[in-house]
């Protein structure tokens, strides 16, 4: 029997589940219902609103962001019923839908991007997401516009403006990503009034020694600097050009090492005495007949060696930490459309749907990552864009499988 088409409201529309079937296939079942256990707030018993589809509910809300909650959720959960091989119509209010999302909170969403939100590149398919045999990964942050609701002001604060201050509440979010396949593998979401290194800092928790972190500059601190290299990474990361850098040992690439102390050692006879200097390697260099670029730029890096790491190599490798750049430019442009405020009224939701969307936005890079891949093609030669609206846009082909032969539907997508 064919399916028909869910109207997920003006802006929005899906004739098939392929969509709650593919987050299904990233983040399992099985895997929701242990973090949701662990958690505490899983479902106690069998009902038609369950905490596990409410999770993939959470998710699908950035794919649909001008849909009706009670829209949203009813093709989440029948895609997955079709899944499961029988055909359920449900009917839910948002009232229920909102009671639902408050039992489950943001923190197993955040535990579901800690643990399936992973690398995707590997070293022999897929050799420019690696240098020198390091992963490259970049941190950054962004700020997001929140609804314009107390709970959210309290919580996040407005930006200032000329007239007082912006018309929305901002929250701030910091991401970590694989340069190569745009794949978030660790997110973080704070107030907009805090620190932009104390929304990062928690990122550094999924930083290995098989990593190479870049990151732009506001991360050179002597602090920020310890707190990243104790994690084992090899780090690479610009600095202001007028930062004072003594030269220790010129190098035959024309880099030079130098060392960096904590704050307060000024003085040459303070730096001397002190054993908490960390040696670092230098890096200045122009990008000429360009005509973006700035005079000049300066990286710091814990890659010592110039002839295992040459100066020119690594920054042609620095500026692949414009991708996490255009990471938030598919998180905040292309995935939801033409909505860049987040929709939750209360600052809980607002993280759970700020975590929804990171595992959202993954499912994507997942689905182009396995595509390219069986493909032999360039991952960056695919449209995030395309994969998005596909995802969104009506497949009638899908909806002519019966539930009866649900394993040749799964086989499928």
């Amino acid at each position: 029997m064919a399916r028909t088409k869910a109207e997920l409201g003006a802006g929005a529309r899906l004739s098939d589940y392929l969509s709650a079937s593919l987050l299904a296939r990233v983040y399992p079942p099985t895997m929701i219902g242990e973090i949701l256990d662990a958690h505490g707030c899983n479902s106690k018993r069998i009902r038609s609103l369950s905490a596990v589809p409410g999770t993939y509910f959470c998710m699908a809300l950035s794919l649909y962001p001008e849909a009706a909650y009670e829209q949203v959720f009813a093709v989440v959960a029948q895609g997955l019923s079709w899944m499961q091989g029988h055909d359920s119509k449900v009917t839910i209010a948002k009232s229920s839908i909102s009671e639902m999302r408050g039992k489950i909170g943001y923190a197993p969403l955040q535990s579901l991007v800690a643990r399936a939100c992973l690398p995707l590149a590997d070293r022999k398919r897929h050799p420019d997401a690696f240098y020198a045999g390091l992963r490259l990964v970049a941190i950054d942050g962004s700020n997001l516009e929140v609804a314009d609701e107390p709970d959210n002001v309290q919580a996040f604060g407005y930006p200032g403006s000329r007239a007082g201050h912006a018309g929305y509440p901002q929250a701030q979010c910091a991401i970590l990503v694989e340069c190569a396949t745009h794949a978030i593998i660790a997110a973080n979401l704070g107030a907009y009034r805090e620190a932009e290194w104390a929304i990062c800092k928690p990122l550094l928790s999924s930083l290995n020694a098989d990593m190479l972190c870049l990151a732009d500059r506001g991360f050179n601190g002597y602090s920020h600097w310890a707190a990243a290299q104790a994690t084992g990474a090899q780090l690479l990361w610009r600095c202001s050009n007028n930062r004072q850098l003594p030269v220790v040992k010129a190098l035959s690439d024309g880099s030079y090492l130098s060392v960096i102390y904590p704050s307060g050692t000024n003085s040459k006879k303070q730096r001397q005495a002190s054993t908490e200097g960390i040696t670092v390697r230098v890096i200045d260099y122009a990008l000429p007949n360009i005509s973006e670029a700035q005079p000049r730029y300066r990286l710091l890096t814990t890659l010592l060696d110039e002839k295992a790491a040459p100066a020119i190599e690594l920054a042609a490798r620095y500026h692949e930490r414009w991708e996490v750049e255009a990471v938030f430019d598919e998180l905040k442009t292309h995935l939801p459309q033409k909505r860049r405020v987040l929709r939750s009224k209360k600052s809980d939701l607002v993280r759970q749907e700020f975590y929804g969307w990171v595992l959202a936005h993954y499912a994507v890079r997942w689905l182009m990552h396995q595509a390219s891949t069986d493909h032999g093609q360039p991952g960056r030669s695919l449209s995030f864009t395309a994969n998005v609206q596909l995802m969104r846009s009506a497949q009638p082909q899908s909806g002519a499988f019966p539930p009866s032969t649900s394993k040749k539907a799964k086989a499928l997508v």
